[in-house]
């Protein structure tokens, strides 16, 4: 918690450790953390150096400790300087770095584009190698700050499912929306049933449809990756990475085009299922959703029952509002009687 201000674990433990007690010796606070004594000692002083603990006053160090007490004198107590204060300067230096970073990283990608080795007209690059390809797909999807477009069909090559999912795990616990139409054949693999159903559950939007004609991922629109099909099959993987470009508009377009057209999956307790090709009715995830709801769920209990993501259950809802023509709840559940949806 405290590492990203800058405090390592051991500093991260004896900080806490006097979160909860008045003031402690180096002696008291090493059988707390389980850490060595000279290393709690070392830390204490160290902390003290940065301001964030202080040597207590005559009082606190003539606190009664007969463990720690030898030949009748007493070891230095320690307490915490206030959070509010000690830990605020750290705060705004990291938060000061990470515009300096920004910028940099603004002013290199700027210089990138108008340096004469890479011309403005070169906006594909080739990726060979199955570790350069897993590479810049983990660094597409790990450094997606809006939005993630997929495609996925047939077996992995270059990504295993398993690497895949934790990329797509660091991007929804950022907040990134998660797009994907996948077709058939890529949900017949092992174990696949379950990770959809994890997929969608943590708050991915996955549809289905018949085909696909080619892999791809798309980053905040900013760039995107497709495989290159090699006439030897026998040529490592391997895939081009598409900058901001006219193509990488019609990718994107591509993208939308089958995703309006595919099956939206969605989950219920027996399974991961897809919506008929043309129906107006609610699914059967939603139909739960929407009990929840009337019965007088909040969104979050709502998701809770369900053991879906705050997010699904919002969608749910969103879809629902719009089958409905509804502009509140309200009348959602004033045409959900109607239509004899429940």
């Amino acid at each position: 918690m405290l590492q990203a201000l800058g405090l390592g674990p051991a500093e991260e433990a004896v900080y806490t450790a006097l979160l909860v007690r008045p003031t402690a010796s180096a002696q008291e606070l090493a059988r707390q953390t389980g850490l060595e004594q000279a290393e709690t000692a070392r830390t204490l002083l160290d902390l003290a150096t940065r301001g964030l603990v202080a040597v207590g006053t005559e009082a606190e160090s003539r606190a009664p400790d007969s463990a720690d007490c030898e030949a009748g004198l007493q070891p230095a107590r320690y307490r915490l300087t206030p959070p509010s204060v000690a830990l605020a300067p750290f705060l705004v230096e990291q938060r000061n770095a990470l515009d300096r970073a920004e910028t940099a990283f603004s002013m290199l990608v700027e210089q990138y584009r108008n340096t004469a080795a890479h011309p403005a007209g070169s906006v594909v690059e080739v990726v060979v190698g199955v570790e350069q390809v897993a590479h810049r797909f983990h660094q597409l999807q790990r450094g997606a700050q809006r939005e993630l477009l997929l495609f996925l069909l047939g077996a992995p090559v270059a990504v295993p499912r398993e690497d895949a999912d934790m990329s797509e795990s660091f991007a929804l616990d950022r907040g990134v929306d998660f797009r994907v139409v996948a077709t058939k054949d890529y949900l017949d693999g092992r174990d696949i049933q379950r990770d959809v159903r994890a997929s969608i559950t943590a708050g991915v939007e996955l549809r289905l449809v018949d085909s696909l004609p080619l892999k791809m991922v798309v980053s905040d629109r900013e760039h995107a990756m497709v495989p290159l099909d090699m006439v030897d099959s026998g040529s490592e993987p391997s895939a081009i990475l598409v900058h901001r470009s006219g193509l990488l508009t019609a990718l994107v377009h591509l993208f939308e085009k089958e995703w309006a057209q595919a099956r939206p999956l969605y989950t219920t307790t027996t399974g991961v299922h897809a919506e008929p090709t043309v129906d107006q009715q609610p699914t059967e995830g939603e139909l739960e959703v929407l009990a929840l709801l009337l019965a007088g769920f909040s969104d979050r209990r709502a998701a809770s029952q369900l053991g879906l993501s705050i997010r699904t259950v919002e969608r749910r809802t969103r879809r629902l509002m719009d089958l409905a023509g509804a502009d509140s709840r309200l009348q959602l559940g004033w045409h959900a009687a109607r239509a004899g949806w429940l």
